[in-house]
């Protein structure tokens, strides 16, 4: 059973008005033209909206492919010239017969000055921001000309410094409310973008129409779900008008102007809304309609999922606690940090952020966090992380800088902070809103007051600006939005830098010792925090992005394309001193790809298992799911979608049934993790083998396990091992669940270089289409499945033993796949 209750505002009953139908015209669609405002070379070219002067100047081939070799380094004069788009569009008598018409930017990126037949109408200065103008009286019946001038982001923000006295660390991106890493990363180009990156449109209302609609939800009751809306409104005249919730309506008056309206509605037997792993994401559709004479006059559509999220925080024997429940039960994260998919934001396509969502639940995760340095995703990517139970650790766009306090800069967050938040606060997914990226770590552990030398006045300043920020004007404008069991803030990401102790007993953790301080990938077992937000290592995408903007004799370390594409000042030095640990290092360009990526899967796999056996430890999302160009990163999935073998392993290491293998000084460790909600019995076999097939020695234990387990089940002393040539040897051990879940793991004794590997036959045998079946007579290491064709492979980058088959799915029929493992490489 179902029931609504409606409470309004205000009682006042005015003759019915004629109906008439809300509508939308899109402008984008227009043509468009763009010209540089003082350089005649560039007058007047046929321009894209959405889109930005960059795609534009390569579409009208006035610049080359800017991700293409070196050509971002010939590109820069772009970001320092003014810019001018315009078009024209045509009205008709019946649409200016409408009685309000409302202009609306949903991005202008970023400073921009738009004027409607002559007449400036607005002044924007935000690419986060929706700018609305009421633009009726401006607008005529035929011919109407609208024109936008995007001056200098760089210049701007350069103007912004100088009326400072100090230096603020961050160049004068800070001073932009723009991407911030369009100036530049260290995975990502320096491409400092304008345009009308997002939708324009103009909207036509008569008599009313829904402003916005805010839910909350009350689920104390198991039985009954009350779901509240609050409605906002606007009408023209003081009428009456059907409300319609879904199969519900009733009828109630408005008076003109603003109404605000509160509604009920009850869910008998409601489903709950689950992260991934842990049931369905189930959502109810709801349409909320304003209908007049049995005709719709406007509507919203939104999807509700019914749960309930806390970020708990309680003090303990060794700190304060940092995780989230969801339905009342604790959730382990796992997970990864995202970046915008493209320099270019409108060419990022729907199917771009659908994939970054489709990637994060193939790999068995359950929250993306949407970086702080880049944009608020769009509409698709958390409607899909909503279907897909994706959880949101969503940051407000700050990251490793620090930022002006005066009056105009905290008056433009604070709207911005209003459209995006107003924007996407009904998503099921969004867990938690972060103040920024590495801000407070910067301030307090990279030695900006002696970089910048500063005076006790100055630090005071600058640190009071950031307080009243993100300490003070950020959480208020919170609190006037969200209700109070969705409002989770958390100032800013890490609490504490990695280079503390205190980083690993309380709140959450950026983990650079390993990459940044050289540390071995052995550390991350000893560098475990309570929840680890950010961690990673590089490694090289596939040959064939290479291959997009290389020439074939530029694939070598030499080249200009090749360094150019690695933005990390030491990055090509620090793969190859992490390689030269732990493998041996081919000399041939493909297999250094091939070798960099095990490497980083090697790295990441020690990182997230330490996570997920520990017990003080509830979240784990890495660094980086996806880049914005093709680039050596620490991606685990490169520009063009291709997996590397990270999110392989990530797929394996995120599995809800884990076996994890360490070592220490005495024993080899034999952990299990289940995220099952029942205890179970758990059989472990556990085979010692030597890389022929030969059976050494042979073990059978079980145990009982109780629900969420991550425990330590068997300790393997090691003198029981040392008789054995364990350069030749593998530990296998399986695990079998009384309900027949399995799960395996492998462990090798020594590092890859000192594996006594004997070349491998590894036979392919085709079973179907897009079946295929894997065998080798010996231990093959990292066997390596490719095609000529585009084709997803099921599992990649994998361990054979001795006389095991492995099946294999393609997501796409190809001629041929190939094969080769780490023998061939490191022989080669």
């Amino acid at each position: 059973m179902r029931k609504l209750w409606l409470t309004f505002v205000i009682v006042f009953l005015w003759p019915m008005v004629l109906w008439a139908q809300n509508t939308e015209r899109n402008l984008s669609s227009e043509k468009w033209q763009f010209k540089s405002v003082h350089n005649d070379k560039y007058k007047w070219f046929p321009a894209k909206v959405p889109g930005t002067v960059h795609t534009d100047l390569l579409a009208n081939k006035l610049i080359s492919d800017p991700f293409f070799g070196a050509n971002e380094k010939q590109l820069q004069w772009i970001e320092n010239e003014d810019w001018q788009y315009q078009t024209t569009f045509k009205l008709s008598k019946e649409e200016l017969n409408h009685q309000n018409a409302i202009l609306q930017f949903d991005g202008l990126d970023t400073f921009a000055e738009v004027t409607l037949n002559g007449t400036k109408i607005l002044t924007a200065n935000n690419m986060f921001r929706t700018w609305k103008v009421d633009v009726k009286k401006l607008l005529k019946i035929g011919q109407n000309k609208l024109e936008i001038t995007f001056a200098s982001a760089v210049k701007k923000g350069k103007e912004e410094a100088k009326k400072l006295t100090y230096t603020l660390p961050g160049d004068e991106k800070i001073f932009t409310r723009k991407a911030q890493y369009h100036f530049g990363w260290d995975w990502g180009p320096r491409f400092v973008t304008a345009g009308i990156y997002k939708k324009v449109a103009l909207y036509f209302w008569d008599n009313v129409q829904i402003t916005h609609i805010k839910t909350n939800q009350d689920l104390t009751n198991k039985d009954v779900a009350k779901v509240e809306f609050t409605l906002e409104i606007n009408s023209a005249n003081a009428s009456q008008y059907e409300l319609k919730i879904n199969e519900k309506s009733e009828f109630l008056p408005l008076k003109k102007g603003k109404n605000n309206l509160t509604l009920f509605y009850e869910i008998s037997n409601p489903k709950l809304w689950w992260p991934n792993g842990l049931g369905k994401a189930h959502l109810y559709p709801f349409e909320i309609s304003l209908v007049q004479n049995n005709a719709i006059i406007d509507s919203k559509k939104l999807n509700i999922g019914l749960r309930t999220i806390e970020l708990v925080q309680e003090k303990d024997e060794i700190g304060k606690s940092f995780y989230f429940k969801v339905n009342g039960k604790p959730v382990f994260m796992k997970g990864a940090n995202v970046i915008p998919p493209d320099s270019f934001l409108p060419r990022a396509t729907d199917l771009d952020y659908k994939s970054i969502v489709k990637n994060a639940v193939v790999a068995n995760m359950n929250m993306l966090r949407v970086w702080g340095g880049g944009v608020y995703a769009e509409d698709v990517f958390y409607d899909e992380c909503d279907k897909n139970g994706i959880l949101v650790w969503q940051d407000f766009m700050f990251a490793c800088a620090m930022y002006p306090g005066d009056e105009a800069f905290l008056a433009n967050v604070k709207q911005e902070v209003i459209d995006n938040v107003t924007r996407l606060q009904n998503h099921p997914s969004i867990a938690l809103w972060c103040g920024n990226n590495e801000n407070d770590e910067g301030w307090h552990n990279w030695g900006w007051q002696k970089q910048y030398n500063y005076s006790e006045q100055d630090s005071t300043k600058i640190w009071a600006d950031y307080q009243k920020l993100f300490h003070d004007l950020i959480p208020k404008t919170l609190d006037g939005l969200l209700a109070k069991n969705e409002n989770r803030y958390w100032p800013s990401s890490p609490s504490i830098g990695w280079g503390r102790k205190e980083s690993l007993l309380s709140g959450d953790a950026h983990y650079w010792g390993v990459w940044w301080g050289m540390e071995p990938f052995e550390m991350y077992q000893k560098k475990v925090g309570r929840f680890m937000s950010e961690y990673g290592f590089q490694s090289m995408p596939d040959i064939k992005t290479f291959q997009a903007f290389a020439q074939s004799d530029e694939l070598n370390f030499n080249s200009e394309a090749v360094k150019n594409h690695q933005k990390h000042p030491t990055g090509y030095k620090t793969i190859n001193e992490y390689m030269a640990r732990d493998y041996q290092v081919p000399t041939n360009f493909e297999d250094y790809i091939y070798v960099s990526q095990v490497l980083q899967a090697e790295g990441m796999k020690i990182a997230i298992e330490a996570h997920r056996t520990d017990p003080k430890c509830m979240g784990t999302l890495f660094w980086q799911g996806n880049d914005c160009w093709p680039v050596t990163s620490w991606s685990s999935v490169d520009y063009y979608g291709r997996w590397k073998a990270f999110q392989y392993q990530a797929k394996r290491s995120f599995e809800d049934l884990l076996i994890s293998i360490k070592e220490n000084e005495v024993n080899y460790e034999i952990y299990l993790v289940s995220e099952a909600s029942h205890s179970d019995k758990v059989r472990f076999e556990i085979e010692l083998l030597d890389f022929y097939g030969k059976l050494v020695e042979k073990d059978e234990v079980e145990f009982d396990i109780t629900a969420d387990t991550r425990d330590l089940f068997v300790a393997l002393p090691k003198e029981n091992y040392s008789d054995n040539n364990l350069k030749e040897l593998v530990l296998s051990v399986s695990c079998i669940l009384q309900n027949g879940k399995k799960a395996n793991a492998l462990y090798y004794f020594v590092k890859s270089k000192d594996l006594q590997l004997t070349k491998p036959k590894i036979q392919i045998t085709k079973l179907d289409e897009q079946t295929y079946e894997i065998f080798s007579d010996v231990l093959a290491k990292n066997v390596f499945l490719s095609s000529e064709e585009e084709t997803f492979f099921s599992d990649n980058y994998f361990d054979i033993l001795p006389g095991q088959k492995v099946e294999i799915k393609l997501s796409k029929p190809v001629k041929e796949v190939r094969v080769k493992s780490l023998f061939e490489v490191i022989k080669n």
